[in-house]
C-alpha cells in the first residue's frame, strides 16, 4: 500500500478473492506508468531488463490452499502488513510458510524447508489409496511484468517430494509440473514457448522449485520463453532475501563475541552489528539512537559497543551524564525495540539473509518476518517502532511483515494493511 494512502482492514478471504473495496494490495507495487514492462525489455540473454525507476517485485497475497490449520485461506499483503489474531489463529503458520517459499525460491533442497511435513500436513487430512499426504501453498508476486501466481504442491507421506507445481500470468500457464511416475525422483515439467512447439517439456528434480530452475534451463530465444523468463525471475527476486526474526532477549544482554557483524534471526549478537555499523553509515546509525531514545527509558544521548579486550563486545546506552547503561540491565521490550529498529533500519549486507548477487540493488529488497512482534513493548514502544516501518516501507526497499495479537493501536497509521486472522474460518473443500 502506498505511504499516505489511508490504513486499511480486511479480514481473512479465501485464496484469490479481493478486499470489501474491490481493489487488490498490489496496486500499488506496479511501475508508475501502472502497466508492466513491455515483453521485449530483454538482455540479449532473455533476462529482464527492468527500467530505473521501476518499483521492486514484492508479494501481494500468500495463500494457503491446504497448509497446516490453514484451508483455502488467502491473505492480501502490502508493504507493511500486520497479521492479527489471538494465540492459534495461525499467524505464525502463515509467517512459516513464507519463509519457506522464500528459501525455496532460494534453491533450498524440500527436506531443508520441511524437516517435519507431516506437520504441515491439514490435521484432518485423509490419506489417498497410495498413503498420500500433503499440503499447497502459493503467492502472488507483482512487479513489472504484472501479477505473477506459483502455486505448489508437496507431498509429505509416505515420501517428501514437489507433486505439482504452477506458474501463471495474465492467466497464461507459464509452466506446470506433476509427477507422472512415482519410481522416478523427478516431476514432468512444460514450460511456455511460443515457437515452433506451444511448449517445451522436459522432466526437473522433485526436491526443488521448478521456478527458481528456470534460468537455467530456458534458453529465451522465443517471446514465449523471455516471457517464462521474466515471471519466473520476477518471482524469485520478490521471494528472495527474507529475514525472519524474534528478538531473545535473554540472549543480547550479555557481551558478545566479535564475528561477521551479521545480525542473526534471534538477535543474539546486536552488540556485535552495533560495533560494525556504527561507523559504516552514519546517517542510518544516528537514526538508529533517535529511534532508541523514543523507545527505551530515562534519557539516551548514543548507542555504543564496547570491546571488553577478551575478544568480545557489549552493547551500552550512553545517558550523556558520564553514566553508560549496560544492555543487561536493559528490559525485555527495551531491547526487543533496539533490536527490531536495527532491523528495519539496516539492509541485507547486514541481515543473515540470502542477497541475490545477480539481481541489480536498484531491484533488490528486503522482507523482515516479525513473529510475535508486540511481544513486550509497550504501547509506546509499538507505536513508535510501527511509525518507523512505515516510514522505511514508504522508501520501497523494505517490506514488513508482523504478527500480533491485537492491531487496534496501529489504527490511523497511513500505509499499514492489517489482516484480521480471527475468527478462523476452515472452509471445507
Amino acid at each position: 500500500m502506498p505511504s499516505g494512502a489511508p490504513a486499511s482492514s480486511v479480514s481473512r478471504v479465501p485464496s484469490g478473492s479481493r478486499t470489501s473495496s474491490g481493489a487488490r494490495p498490489s496496486a500499488g507495487s506496479r511501475a508508475s506508468s501502472g502497466a508492466p514492462a513491455s515483453p521485449g525489455s530483454r538482455g540479449p540473454s532473455g533476462r529482464p531488463v527492468w527500467p530505473e525507476g521501476t518499483v521492486r517485485p514484492g508479494l501481494t497475497e500468500l495463500r494457503l490452499s491446504a497448509f497446516a490449520g490453514h484451508r483455502r485461506a488467502g491473505f492480501p499483503l502490502g508493504p507493511l502488513t500486520l497479521l492479527a489474531g489471538p494465540s492459534g489463529s495461525g499467524k505464525t503458520t502463515a509467517l512459516r510458510a513464507y519463509e519457506a517459499l522464500a528459501r525455496l525460491a532460494g534453491g533450498a533442497p524440500l527436506a531443508d524447508v520441511f524437516p517435519d511435513p507431516s506437520g504441515c500436513v491439514p490435521e484432518r487430512a485423509r490419506p489417498d489409496a497410495q498413503r498420500r499426504r500433503g499440503f499447497r501453498i502459493g503467492c502472488t508476486a507483482d512487479g513489472p511484468e504484472g501479477p505473477v501466481r506459483l502455486d505448489v504442491a508437496v507431498q509429505a507421506e509416505p515420501e517428501l517430494r514437489i507433486v505439482g507445481e504452477r506458474l501463471t500470468a495474465g492467466g497464461r500457464v507459464l509452466l506446470e509440473t506433476a509427477l507422472r511416475d512415482p519410481a522416478r525422483h523427478a516431476v514432468q515439467a512444460a514450460w511456455h514457448t511460443a515457437g515452433a512447439a506451444p511448449v517445451t517439456r522436459a522432466p526437473l528434480p522433485d526436491d526443488r522449485l521448478g521456478t527458481a530452475l528456470l534460468p537455467l534451463r530456458v534458453a529465451g530465444k522465443t517471446d514465449g520463453q523471455r516471457q517464462v523468463l521474466a515471471a519466473a525471475e520476477q518471482t524469485v527476486v520478490a521471494l528472495r532475501s527474507v529475514f525472519a526474526c524474534d528478538p531473545r532477549p535473554d540472549r543480547m544482554r550479555g557481551p558478545v563475541p566479535l564475528g561477521s557483524g551479521r545480525l542473526l534471526p534471534g538477535c543474539d549478537n546486536l552488540a556485535d552489528v552495533l560495533w560494525r555499523t556504527r561507523s559504516e553509515c552514519g546517517r542510518r546509525y544516528a537514526q538508529l539512537v533517535a529511534a532508541v531514545r523514543e523507545g527505551c527509558r530515562g534519557r539516551v544521548t548514543d548507542v555504543l559497543a564496547e570491546p571488553l579486550g577478551d575478544g568480545t563486545v557489549r552493547a551500552l546506552l550512553d545517558r550523556g551524564d558520564g553514566v553508560r547503561t549496560a544492555a543487561g540491565r536493559l528490559g525485555d521490550g527495551e531491547l526487543r525495540y533496539m533490536a527490531l529498529a536495527l532491523v528495519l533500519l539496516t539492509g541485507p549486507g547486514v541481515l543473515d539473509v540470502d542477497a541475490p548477487g545477480e539481481v541489480p540493488d536498484a531491484m533488490r529488497g528486503l522482507t523482515v518476518l516479525a513473529d510475535g512482534l508486540d511481544r513486550a513493548l509497550d504501547g509506546r514502544q509499538r507505536g513508535g517502532l510501527l511509525r518507523l516501518a512505515a516510514r522505511m516501507c514508504a522508501l520501497g526497499h523494505i517490506r514488513f511483515v508482523g504478527a500480533v495479537s491485537d492491531a487496534s493501536w496501529a489504527a490511523g497509521t497511513d500505509g499499514v494493511t492489517v489482516v484480521a486472522m480471527d475468527p478462523v474460518v476452515h472452509l471445507e473443500p
